[in-house]
């Protein structure tokens, strides 16, 4: 098996125009972004730790001279190994894309985690896929970033092999917060528990859910309160109970109050996102929306009537309304409106 050894000296590349963020979906040698440099790894969540080993590669393809791009996967190798398994991904591949884009970076590789990429073996990764056919001048890695068939590639390994393969390699310390490691499973953690402020704090944005409106039975316009019905992927273990939310649909942001869970009072169903919209008329059907979860309000109830709801309901409205009058940046900013790709 022949490998072509790429240098920071000799890597061609394209650069792709700054305004245009690429998506690059092979793994063969023609591609846009052959010759950057690339923050590598799995980033659910675009979370602080995932930005500073994204800050990093940016430094590096400045010094370099280089276009700078993550290399992620998808599906998250969770899902690839346990197959049936409900993932909680903090961020489907759609939103997570998005928040790189922000973070003035050229372009994202995206490579299918499948029997192949997972039966290779460290060395061949570097060699062949990292070096070979990606052409990357370099790479920035996070301190628990594992490769390679049983995960036997190693941060120490990346640096050491990768220097041989003339590719250079930064590795990024854990970044922590009120005593703890900033991660995508700390993150999921909170979520478990409704803390959607201290999610906010470790990810740097407030967390946001992605979906498409469906009809639903009507049962909240009856009562005073339409609701934008998102149905969540499988795997969501946000704790069920009502949040302060904002929404954004079409580049517009608009504040509301969200119910996560199976309805107790009523069918107690599959867990459905119901989003009542402050202060809106407009037909949502069909649209993809974003909702972001800024505060939590309480848990899931059952009450006796549909009078003493719509009175919960009054309460949650005006609470979520100051939750939501806060200024802006606390405990995170706002991700929304995300750009469109």
């Amino acid at each position: 098996m022949s490998v072509r050894l790429a240098s920071v000296r000799d890597a061609s590349f394209t650069e792709p125009p700054q305004s245009r963020f690429v998506v690059v979906r092979a793994d063969g040698a023609d591609h846009a972004l052959r010759g950057a440099v690339a923050a590598i790894g799995n980033f659910d969540g675009v979370h602080r730790g995932h930005k500073a080993v994204i800050a990093r590669a940016r430094s590096m393809a400045g010094r370099l001279g280089r276009p700078a791009c993550v290399l992620t996967f998808d599906p998250h190798p969770r899902a690839f190994f346990g197959p049936g398994e409900s993932v909680f991904s903090l961020t489907p591949e759609p939103v997570k894309l998005a928040l790189f884009a922000r973070e003035g970076l050229q372009g994202a590789i995206v490579l299918p985690f499948d029997g192949r990429l997972a039966a290779m073996s460290a060395h061949e990764f570097l060699a062949e896929l990292l070096v070979n056919r990606l052409g990357l001048a370099g790479v920035v890695a996070g301190y628990d970033f594992h490769f390679g068939h049983a995960r036997q590639g190693t941060p120490t390994f990346l640096q050491e092999e990768g220097g041989r393969l003339g590719l250079a390699v930064e590795i990024v310390d854990p970044m922590t917060l009120d005593g703890g490691a900033v991660s995508s499973t700390a993150i999921r953690a909170a979520l478990v528990q409704g803390d959607v402020e201290a999610a906010a704090r470790m990810l740097g944005y407030r967390w946001l859910a992605r979906g498409v409106v469906q009809h639903g039975d009507k049962r909240g316009r009856t009562l005073g309160f339409p609701t934008a019905n998102i149905r969540l992927p499988a795997g969501c273990a946000l704790r069920h109970g009502i949040y302060a939310v904002r929404i954004a649909v079409d580049g517009v942001v608009r504040d509301g109050v969200a119910s996560y869970g199976r309805r107790p009072t009523f069918d107690d169903g599959a867990p459905l996102l119901e989003v009542f919209v402050f202060d809106f008329k407009g037909d949502l059907y069909g649209k993809t929306v974003d909702v972001e979860f800024v505060a939590w309000i309480r848990g899931e109830l059952k009450f006796d009537s549909a009078e003493a709801l719509v009175a919960r309901m009054d309460q949650d409205s005006a609470e979520a309304r100051t939750a939501l009058a806060r200024p802006a940046d606390v405990p995170a900013p706002s991700a929304l409106p995300l750009p469109a790709l």
